[in-house]
Formats: C-alpha cells, structure tokens, sequence
C-alpha cells in the first residue's frame, strides 16, 4: 500500500512541475511579445499582447490606480505619443510564483532606452489563466 502511494505522490509531483514549467513558459513569451511590439513602436499590439480586455483590468502606475483595458491603453498612447518615447523596451523577470493552476505573481524590472530620455523602474505583475491563455490583470509599474 505504501508504494501505491508513493507512486501516486512521484506521479502528481511529476504532472505539477510539468505544468509550472509549461506555465512560466508561457507568462515568459507573453513578456517577449509584449516587449517585441513595443519596440516596433506599436503600443496597441504590445496592450493586446498580454492584458485583460475587461472592465476590470487594474493598472497602478505613478498616478495612481486605473480600471479597465481601454483607460489603459488611452493612457499608454498618452504618455508614450511617438518612437522618442517609446524607445527599447527591456523586461527582465526577476521572480515568479505559482499562486494556484489559474493565478501567477510576477516581479520584474523594465529599462526604455530612447531618445527622449531612459527610463525604468520595476513591475509586478498577476497573470490568469482565461479560456486557456496567461493575461495580465493586475499592473503596478514604478
């Protein structure tokens, strides 16, 4: 009986590390699409890229919290208006960690390297699993 369990845990282990590793996979790619289609200056696609179309986005940046994909991306065009602005984007993830199968908690640091000035701070992120693809829900960007 002992080994039937064992066996069981080794399996269930095996499924759940299997499942992390596919899963930072995927929240990893999200980042380098999102930073790909920033550095082609197009900041609508890099929005589409990796956050949640839905009302209930959250977004906290210097300015304080915004709610909803559109008041996010409104404010992204605003603030980076042309190629002086949006510059090089670099994302690097510095740590992740697996809350539950539908929820990932990101931390990471971004550098603009662009003609109007660099710029970076660092972001955390939470990822959730919708309809089978990892989206950002939750931004804070200092």
């Amino acid at each position: 009986m002992r080994k039937i369990v064992l066996l069981i845990v080794g399996i269930v282990l095996t499924f759940t590390t299997t499942a992390k590793k596919k899963d930072l996979k995927a929240i990893t790619n999200v980042l380098a699409v999102q930073a790909a289609e920033w550095n082609k200056g197009n900041v609508a696609a890099y929005m589409k890229g990796g956050y949640w179309e839905n009302d209930s986005l959250l977004f906290i940046g210097s300015k304080g919290p915004v709610y909803g994909y559109e008041p996010t991306l409104k404010n992204y065009l605003r603030s980076y208006p042309d190629a002086a602005h949006t510059g090089h984007l670099t994302l690097t993830l510095l740590n992740s960690k697996r809350l539950s199968a539908k929820y990932y908690f990101v931390v990471g640091k971004w550098q603009l390297e662009r003609s109007a000035g660099n710029v970076g701070g660092y972001f955390t992120l939470l990822f959730k699993k919708v309809k089978r693809h990892w989206v950002i829900i939750a931004d804070h960007s200092s």
